[in-house]
C-alpha cells in the first residue's frame, strides 16, 4: 500500500534523492529541424510537454513563450520557438489526436502557445486535474515529484533567459527534466488509479 499525502511537507524534500533526466536532448533551432523532430515523434503514444518563457522583471510585461519541450522516456526535444515560431509541423504535434501530451498547469502553457500562433490542442492531459481525482492537493511539479515518486527536481533554471543565444546545460537539463517528470508521474497515477493500492494521509508534522 503507497502512502501519498494530501499536502506533503516543503521541509521533506531536500532530504529526497533528486531526478533528473538521462535520455538525449536535442536543441531544435530551425523550421527544419522542427520538421524533422516531429517526424521523429510520430508513432509515439505518449510524450510529456512543458514550456519555458523569459521571465519579465517589468510591472505589466509579458515576454512570449521561448521554449517547447517535448519528452519521451529516452529523448527530449527542445524547440526554441523564440527563433522560429509555431510553425505547421509543431502546429500538428500540438493536434495531434492519437499522441497524449501530459503535462501540468496546461492552461497556462496553451495560453502561452496560442499567443504564438492559432492551433487546435487536442489529446492534453492536465496532471493537476489528475491528482485531484486521488484526493491529492498538491499542485506544482516539485511538490508533486516529491509526493508521488519520492524524489526532488532542481528549479534553480526556472528564472533564467531562456531567449540566450546558447542554452547553458543546466538550462537543457531542467526543461528535459520537467516534461520527463509529467511522464513518469502519469504512469505511477495511472497504476495507482488502476490498483487502488494507495491511502492518502496528512503529512506529519516536523519540528520546528
Amino acid at each position: 500500500m503507497k502512502r501519498l499525502y494530501r499536502k506533503i511537507d516543503k521541509e521533506l524534500i531536500p532530504n529526497m534523492p533528486r531526478l533528473k533526466f538521462e535520455g538525449r536532448i536535442y536543441t531544435i533551432q530551425s523550421a527544419s529541424e522542427a520538421e524533422r523532430a516531429v517526424n521523429a515523434l510520430r508513432g509515439e503514444p505518449i510524450v510529456g510537454i512543458d514550456t519555458e518563457t523569459r521571465p519579465s522583471f517589468r510591472k505589466g510585461r509579458v515576454n512570449t513563450v521561448a521554449l517547447l519541450q517535448v519528452s519521451t522516456y529516452d529523448l527530449c526535444f527542445l524547440f526554441r520557438l523564440n527563433h522560429f515560431g509555431l510553425t505547421p509541423p509543431v502546429r500538428e504535434l500540438l493536434e495531434d489526436e492519437k499522441l497524449l501530451k501530459v503535462g501540468l498547469s496546461l492552461h497556462d502553457d496553451k495560453h502561452s502557445l496560442l499567443r504564438r500562433g492559432n492551433f487546435q490542442p487536442r489529446n492534453w492531459l492536465d496532471l493537476q486535474d489528475y491528482v485531484k481525482l486521488l484526493g491529492i492537493e498538491d499542485m506544482s511539479l516539485l511538490k508533486l515529484c516529491a509526493n508521488v515518486l519520492g524524489r526532488r527536481i532542481s528549479k534553480t533554471a526556472r528564472l533564467s533567459n531562456w531567449e540566450a543565444d546558447v542554452l547553458t546545460d543546466a538550462q537543457k537539463s531542467y526543461a528535459a527534466t520537467d516534461a520527463y517528470v509529467c511522464l513518469l508521474l502519469y504512469d505511477e497515477l495511472r497504476q495507482l488509479r488502476r490498483t487502488g493500492e494507495y491511502e492518502v494521509i496528512d503529512a506529519p508534522a516536523t519540528s520546528a
